[in-house]
């Protein structure tokens, strides 16, 4: 080493100022320092602590001295006791790698390490130490967004994480202590985005690592779990409210974009006001909701490289385990489950059976709560409707099972229904909704295909819809309207009287079903609207826009006429005198197969706007009509 210290004005720095030490001499002096604590001599020992607290901004002769001290420190390790030095030790586990340069942190890891390694007592002090170095000090936080901060992270946690990879060769029973601590240390949902990001990346960072065959599955259990923290804490009023800042939530992304572009030649200049505001709206202004965006790209990405190293399908059975864990109960979970679809898109032969899999056995499972089959039957039927990744045959093949659930049941209830209890028959009604549900955006699909096209037609779909339990009551009237109109077009049944349902405002017993505020009865994937984590989703996402039903959308027009067959002439006369005719064509367009209340004039989308039918981004649980 060799190094020749400037005199620093302590009795420590002057006995070793203007001296060549050898490393030999230099260790020599610091076990002196050390062993004069236990004689009551305590003055170089409390100088040596003041070195350790030296920062960043040093000169070139203070960086000297604390390399020299911490390499000797590491020379005798052997004694250092955890009682006499507490307080040195103290000092030196507080250190942040941040504050300083690469000569400086390799002398401090291999001190870490070396502590780690001589003594048990050490070790969870040790990987706490580096733990904490997952992220820097909060006045880095500017610092990060330059060149020279993002330089630094990679200096800091390269060492932070080989170091724990040391350790847990040196010290085995390393991993096992090392989890406890990075759950206790992971941020909270409350601090800041770019810290929490940080401490999350260095968790996928260990779950790829040799250390994640310990401990990986913990590692990305717990930051699924806070995905799901992030996404509850978002309420449904953040996503859609009742004026036209939020009027985008009531439309799929696309169709925004081809409303505006209508607007634009239309030469509306009202319509292109109102829509180009609705356009650039997202979660701007949510800060739980930029962060779960930024933790979902960041967990999108991790998966994407779990692929490319050909590890997906044993991370999969973390991700399957996680969400029976906490993503299916979640209480309006909104966005974290589009994890679960990324990663089935990812490995469609593979990990997108065995999702649709795990949600029909939960939901066939007569062991599983009520709530947990129900929300089972939403998921699965949201997915199918879903996922542009899935085969035909594989949504056939769930259909069936779905349909035969349902018939079974129905058989079973033959002569014991004398009133509709939507309550107590609300698995059987989830289990139908879902049914119906897929078979509007997938029926065109498979009657075009002989095979499937069979298999659908062969399904005891009219004796379930005509059952005295009444589905067609109780279930959400926007989705049974619509699966009514492509199943008559696709003839995939005759329509009697009983089948004549299309009341828009939900009824009482659709009401008592999904009753106020119900998750069991939402469909989790529909459009995933934060903004950065969007570009995985949206190439294996089917919109509504991308549908082609089973009837001619241009014949839609005469639709109303039609419907004078279905709706009461008194309904029908209700529906003509709230709204003209503008109005009425633009609200159901707006409003098929939605969730949401009908009337878009509230969103400040007014007359004018002939828009082609979708689908709205999201279902939206509330007391308002057709609501869940």
């Amino acid at each position: 080493m060799g190094l020749e210290l400037a005199s620093y004005g302590t009795e420590y720095c002057e006995e070793m100022a203007d001296v060549d030490f050898s490393d030999s001499e230099v260790v020599s002096y610091v076990r002196d320092t050390l062993k004069s604590v236990s004689q009551g001599d305590t003055d170089r020992f409390n100088q040596l602590i003041g070195v350790m607290h030296y920062t960043e901004g040093l000169a070139p002769d203070d960086v000297a001295l604390l390399v020299t001290s911490l390499k000797a420190l590491s020379g005798v390790v052997s004694y250092v006791d955890i009682v006499l030095h507490e307080a040195l030790l103290s000092s030196i586990f507080g250190m942040s790698m941040w504050n300083y340069g690469p000569d400086v942190m390799d002398p401090l890891v291999e001190l870490i390490k070396s502590l780690a390694a001589s003594n048990g007592a050490f070790v969870d002090s040790c990987l706490d130490m580096l733990v904490r170095n997952f992220m820097p000090p909060k006045s880095f936080i500017g610092f990060l967004r330059q060149p020279r901060g993002c330089a630094r992270k990679d200096e800091v946690l390269n060492r932070v994480h080989s170091a724990l990879t040391d350790i847990a060769y040196l010290v085995p029973l390393a991993p096992s202590r090392l989890l406890p601590i990075i759950l206790k240390r992971m941020p909270n949902m409350f601090d800041n985005e770019a810290l929490l990001v940080m401490y999350v990346e260095s968790m996928l960072r260990l779950e790829s690592s040799a250390i994640g065959e310990l401990i990986g599955s913990t590692m990305l259990m717990a930051v699924v779990d806070r995905l799901v923290d992030l996404d509850v804490e978002i309420g449904w009023d953040d996503i859609i409210q009742e004026d036209s800042s939020k009027g985008i939530f009531h439309m799929e992304l696309e169709d925004l974009e081809e409303a505006a572009d209508y607007a634009a030649k239309d030469g509306s200049e009202f319509l292109k006001g109102t829509l180009c505001g609705l356009k650039s709206m997202n979660f701007g202004g949510n800060v739980v909701a930029e962060k779960l965006d930024s933790l979902m790209v960041l967990t999108c990405q991790h998966l994407e490289s779990c692929y490319d190293e050909g590890r997906l399908t044993k991370v999969f059975d973390t991700l399957l385990q996680s969400f029976r864990v906490t993503v299916l109960n979640a209480y309006k979970s909104k966005f974290a489950q589009f994890v679960m679809f990324y990663a089935c898109s990812l490995d469609p032969g593979s990990c997108a059976v065995r999702f649709a899999n795990l949600l029909s056995d939960i939901f066939l499972c007569e062991t599983h709560p009520p709530l947990t089959r129900m929300g089972a039957a939403a998921y699965l039927g949201s997915y199918l409707a879903r996922a542009k990744f899935l085969p035909s045959s594989l949504i056939a093949y769930m259909l069936k099972r779905l349909v035969g659930w349902c018939y079974k049941y129905i058989q079973i209830q033959d002569g014991e229904v004398k009133t509709i209890n939507p309550v107590t028959h609300r698995i059987f009604y989830s289990g139908c909704q879902a049914v119906m549900y897929v078979l509007c955006f997938r029926m065109s699909s498979m009657v075009d295909v002989p095979p499937l096209k069979s298999q659908l037609f062969q399904m005891p779909l009219e004796q379930i819809l005509h059952h005295p339990l009444d589905p067609l009551k109780v279930c959400l009237p926007s989705i049974v309207k619509e699966f009514l109109r492509q199943a008559k077009a696709a003839r995939l049944f005759t329509l009697s009287e009983n089948f004549l349902f299309s009341d828009l405002l939900e009824s009482d017993l659709s009401k008592a079903f999904g009753g106020m505020q119900r998750l069991d009865m939402f469909f989790p994937f529909d459009p995933c609207l934060l903004k950065k984590c969007d570009r995985f989703i949206r190439p294996n996402f089917v919109y509504w826009s991308m549908v082609r039903t089973t009837y001619d959308e241009e014949d839609e027009a005469i639709t109303e006429e039609d419907d004078n067959d279905v709706v009461s002439d008194d309904a029908a006369a209700r529906s003509f005198d709230e709204h003209d005719i503008d109005l009425d064509e633009f609200e159901y367009s707006m409003n098929k197969m939605s969730i949401t209340p009908r009337n878009s004039s509230k969103h400040g989308l007014t007359s004018g706007l002939r828009a082609p039918m979708r689908m709205p981004a999201k279902i939206r649980p509330s007391t308002s009509p057709e609501s869940l």
